[in-house]
């Protein structure tokens, strides 16, 4: 059945009164994978803002078991998680491994890596922050050009992000996909459906930051939302080779596959407003050259 706001569970995993700011993203994503997998899961947590959304022992906002791991290890915990419950017999759970884009697209890279490469049966989530957020807004392989941040602070990011959803694919997955907190339906199905594969499972996860992006609290869904229809976050899925868009980049491209201008997106934030017009300019063209190539996927695909 087609996930809809009203066949949702009503059982809280993710419950009130975490330490997130307000208006994050995160406990937004986080709320719907927990429901996806019916608190039927132990999740694997690096230093991370979600880390603060757990709270520290004894006292907790989730009402799901937690290992909190180093930062680079996140996959080997997993892993060992995995291999634990084999050993002991017991069936029923997913093992979720969930960290920011600094624990996966940098320090984390290497153990995400090697458990991939052998294929580990679990679920592997980046909520994408695009920036080490928990410890002042420093710059990562994620962090989009002309951003700027703690380390940063003038001329923002020179360079275009790391593209870790296309490095996955290139491990031969058995699924990946895209998804946007601002569209937590699409969020909740691809969970759901990763619930049921075998292998490791590899999910990205845009979760925009109004206190390190500089934009109002209240308006996380719509910059979220503009990610999308700019083109700068592509909802899609790969399941066993099979490329497909979904959700809102779905209906974008069934209409024409227009897109909304860059710079809609960027003036909503305070952090791009260093940005030049020709580093607008590039980055739009760096859109436009990637949106087309999903465009010829799909089509490439069709009968």
């Amino acid at each position: 059945m087609k996930a809809t706001a009203v066949n949702l569970t009503e059982v809280e995993y993710a419950l009130p009164g975490n330490r997130t700011c307000p208006g994050c993203a995160l406990s937004l994503a986080y709320r719907h994978i927990l429901k996806a997998l019916d608190g039927q899961v132990i999740v694997t947590v690096p230093a991370s803002c979600l880390t603060v959304l757990h709270g520290m022992y004894p006292i907790t906002s989730v009402n799901v078991p937690c290992v909190n791991t180093p930062f680079a290890s996140t996959g080997a915990s997993a892993t060992g998680l995995v291999a634990g419950l084999k050993a002991t017999g017991r069936k029923g759970l997913t093992v979720l491994a969930i960290a920011g884009d600094g624990g996966t697209h940098d320090i984390g890279i290497q153990s995400l890596s090697g458990a991939a490469e052998r294929q580990e049966d679990f679920i592997y989530i980046c909520y994408d922050n695009e920036g080490y957020m928990n410890t002042g807004n420093q710059r990562s392989g994620s962090t989009p050009p002309g951003a700027i941040t703690g380390t940063t602070p003038i001329l923002g990011k020179q360079h275009p992000p790391k593209d870790i959803a296309a490095i996955m694919e290139a491990h031969g997955l058995p699924y990946i996909a895209t998804a946007n907190a601002s569209y937590p339906l699409d969020l909740y199905e691809k969970v759901r459906k990763a619930k049921d594969i075998k292998g490791t499972r590899f999910i990205h996860v845009f979760t925009p930051c109004p206190a390190g992006w500089q934009f109002p609290y209240s308006d996380t869904i719509k910059i979220g939302q503009l990610a999308t229809e700019t083109g700068l976050v592509v909802l899609y899925e790969v399941e066993d080779g099979v490329f497909r868009l979904t959700s809102a980049s779905e209906s974008i491209a069934q209409k024409g596959g227009n897109l909304k201008p860059v710079r809609d997106y960027l003036i909503e934030q305070g952090r791009f407003k260093n940005m030049t017009e020709e580093q607008i300019n590039t980055l739009q063209d760096w859109v436009n050259a990637r949106w087309k190539c999903y465009l010829e996927r799909v089509t490439n695909l069709q009968p």
